[in-house]
């Protein structure tokens, strides 16, 4: 796979991402599986979680997904060969 990604291609192999996040870490893979992938753009991907919020604060993982970023980051490297910096929206 080209290390240039459309959003689109990482779209299709989201869940291979996410399989192999889950693999390595089942807490990380909780942090991350509601993640909605809204823009890839010159190597960064954001990520929204707007609609996991909508069901209040007991399962909010904004703290563990800042310390854990880089499993993701990893998985996505190993899935797709892109090297990318991930943000969450506001």
């Amino acid at each position: 796979m080209p290390t240039t990604l459309t959003l689109d291609q990482l779209r299709n192999h989201w869940n291979a991402v996410l399989d192999l996040v889950e693999s390595r870490d089942r807490v990380v893979w909780i942090a991350f599986f509601d993640a909605r992938l809204a823009n890839l753009e010159n190597g960064l991907l954001t990520l929204d979680f707007s609609d996991a919020r909508k069901f209040g604060t007991v399962h909010e993982y904004t703290d563990a997904r800042a310390r854990h970023t880089q499993i993701l980051q990893r998985a996505i490297f190993e899935v797709t060969g892109a090297n990318l910096e991930i943000e969450e929206l506001s």
